[in-house]
């Protein structure tokens, strides 16, 4: 079962882009689960199958809300992430929205969570010349150098963002993919060049303040670069699953992509892991094993 970020958002009552979670009634999230009973065509016990009603042990759902998934191929956690929609928002926020393109210099926020790192390694594959990245720990910014193969990394938590990206950017960036906001926005608005995009996937730094968080303060740098800034959601781009998923399984089988998961055991620790997200505790995708 999954747990992820954006969840936070459907515990308010705010008008937002999906209906908030209901008190009194199991919340929602992609999960992969084994059929035990089955009354449609192409679905039979034993069989594997990702589906949207996580944080419940037992679902019973319309074969049109679920999918099979091979577990021999790939582990049934890996289609809640880098062969779900973890690896599609990377995707999708990087050829569509950022209009990534070869040679260009690239940093990622959040990288050493499940989006943040499949950004990194995609970006790489589809020809980015650097990949810059930051994380919350030295762990995380060894993870992120060592095993995905990211160009530069570093702690926010050591020094000012803006410093960092100057250091490791001297000339700027061409796409920023954005999983924190804040601070973070700001500097790479900073060190944006001509031309640059920046594509708005989270802001897991505000998602818990309780008053509106100051906007970035230097935007009329986007008016000097010709920048732009685009929100997305990865609902409105499931028409690149079939292009992704033939990628992703190629690149996952020469090694150019892969994959690190943090895990809780149970149902009953599954409110563990959510807030181990948002504290920023797991490196890689965060998964509730049932």
């Amino acid at each position: 079962m999954s747990v992820d970020p954006y969840m936070r958002g459907r515990m308010s009552d705010a008008k937002s882009y999906a209906a908030p979670f209901e008190l009194g009634k199991a919340m929602e999230g992609g999960a992969v689960g084994v059929v035990e009973e089955s009354r449609a065509d192409g679905f039979a016990p034993g069989d594997h199958v990702l589906h949207g009603l996580g944080w419940r042990e037992v679902a019973v759902l319309d074969a049109k809300a679920a999918r099979v998934v091979d577990v021999d191929a790939a582990p049934a956690s890996a289609y809640v992430g880098i062969l779900g929609m973890t690896g599609l928002t990377a995707y999708a926020g990087l050829t569509r929205i950022a209009g990534l393109k070869e040679g260009d210099v690239v940093f990622v926020s959040g990288a050493a969570g499940a989006v943040g790192g499949a950004v990194g390694q995609i970006a790489k594959a589809l020809g980015a010349s650097r990949v810059i990245g930051s994380a919350g720990s030295p762990e995380k910014v060894r993870h992120l150098t060592e095993d995905l193969g990211f160009d530069e990394a570093f702690s926010y938590k050591d020094g000012r963002v803006s410093d960092h990206l100057r250091e490791l950017a001297p000339e700027g960036i061409d796409v920023y993919f954005d999983n924190v906001g804040g601070e973070h926005l700001e500097a790479a608005i900073g060190s944006l060049r001509l031309g640059g995009r920046i594509a708005v996937c989270g802001m897991i730094s505000v998602y818990n303040d309780t008053e509106p968080a100051p906007g970035p303060r230097n935007l009329a740098r986007l008016i000097q670069t010709r920048g732009k800034i685009q929100g997305f959601l990865v609902g409105d781009h499931y028409d690149l699953a079939g292009e992704y998923f033939g990628r992703a399984a190629g690149w996952l089988a020469d090694g150019t992509l892969s994959s690190r998961e943090t895990s809780v055991d149970g149902i009953d620790h599954a409110v563990d892991g959510f807030l181990g997200v948002l504290r920023g505790e797991n490196t890689g995708k965060m998964v509730v094993r049932l």
